[in-house]
């Protein structure tokens, strides 16, 4: 089994590098079962003016185009409990494994991915509590648009 608490550090430096970019503190890492890095990520909606830029559909992009059987092995690390458009990149490429940061600034389709067979671990950081509570604070309009709910 692989060290949750230490893979999770790569989507916490990567929702770190998103913020300091002027984008939503939210990272993401797609770790082979072998514990290869297979790619990184965070939101970058803003950066790249992105509908869809997740930091879990970011990662997936920037890990590239991989055989099924390696999705199928693969953990998907992400600082935030998974919206559902990133819920379906993960049921879609057959992630087997969710590993969360957190979910109490946002539930996401946690029980989606359970309906469909994939483990999810909450990790439960107090780093990404403290992330998100404190981005939301700052940019509530900002949050609302990435969560597609009205002001």
């Amino acid at each position: 089994m692989h060290d949750d608490s230490r893979l999770l550090e790569l989507a916490i430096a990567q929702a770190r590098e998103g913020l300091a970019e002027g984008g939503i503190p939210i990272g993401a890492a797609l770790v082979g079962d072998d514990g290869t890095v297979l790619g990184v990520g965070h939101n970058r909606r803003v950066q790249l003016g992105s509908a869809i830029r997740h930091g879990e559909t970011d990662a997936l992009e920037r890990a590239g185009r991989l055989p099924a059987a390696v999705y199928a092995r693969s953990t998907m690390y992400t600082t935030l409990s998974p919206c559902h458009m990133c819920t379906g990149a993960i049921l879609l490429y057959g992630i087997p494994r969710v590993v969360i940061g957190e979910n109490r600034t946002f539930l996401g389709a946690e029980d989606l991915l359970r309906a469909n067979g994939v483990e999810v671990v909450n990790l439960d950081s107090a780093e990404c509590v403290q992330l998100m509570t404190d981005f939301i604070a700052a940019n509530p309009a900002l949050w609302n648009e990435d969560i597609g709910v009205e002001d």
